[in-house]
């Protein structure tokens, strides 16, 4: 199995990727620095230097070539304004599903978050702007009947150890945190539970293992 991840330098990603190599299948990661290729490659991915915010549908389909599944990971990040939270966390995940399409490519799997909402009215104005990105973004791939699609808003990330066991639903699991580590095995998960494709999932830390909690929403 082959999986290309953009926003391969991610904090999420990371952790996907060493997972994802760990168990002998393949994995790319889409960066838009090529100072952090050799970080990919001691995570066991192959680095694929490429700007989702400057490039085309043509480049990005022929990065996905061959691909089983692709995984949008990416995010303007912390201390970016509003206009990034729009070519980012929006338009380069709307790039990456038009790209998957072109290429084939109908597993995929998006990183979004907890309150997601195109028309969000949280008071502060640029995480109001990541909010509705990321909802719009979601919406926009939900549409896709050619995308086996599988949406997961995690709850407040922290970089605690992974205890290996969540709360996921495809209902409200309530406010909360969840380690990287555990997003990274669950979004493991996913990719090898196509059952789950059509869903938008929310995921804070809880108490049922990771295998079981994917298992029991198919």
């Amino acid at each position: 199995m082959r999986t290309v991840i953009a926003g391969g330098h991610g904090q999420i990603a990371l952790r996907l990727e060493r997972l994802i190599a760990a168990r002998g299948d393949s994995v790319a990661g889409l960066i838009r620095n090529p100072a952090q290729a050799d970080d990919l490659r001691e995570a066991g991915a192959e680095p694929v230097v490429l700007d989702l915010e400057s490039t085309t549908v043509d480049a990005v389909a022929a990065a996905l070539a061959g691909a089983d599944a692709a995984v949008f990971a990416a995010g303007a990040g912390p201390g970016s304004g509003v206009e990034r939270k729009q070519t980012v966390d929006r338009d380069a995940a709307v790039l990456l599903a038009d790209a998957a399409e072109q290429a084939g490519v109908r597993r995929f799997l998006v990183v979004s978050s907890m309150g997601a909402d195109a028309n969000s009215t949280y008071e502060e104005p640029v995480f109001r702007a990541y909010l509705r990105a990321k909802g719009a973004a979601d919406d926009a791939i939900r549409a896709r009947t050619s995308l086996a699609w599988t949406i997961l808003r995690p709850g407040g990330l922290t970089n605690d150890p992974g205890t290996g066991r969540v709360r996921l639903s495809a209902d409200s699991t309530g406010r909360g945190t969840v380690p990287r580590d555990d997003v990274a095995a669950v979004l493991l998960a996913l990719l090898d539970a196509p059952a789950t494709a059509g869903l938008t999932l929310e995921l804070i830390s809880g108490d049922t293992d990771i295998a079981t909690a994917v298992a029991q929403l198919t």
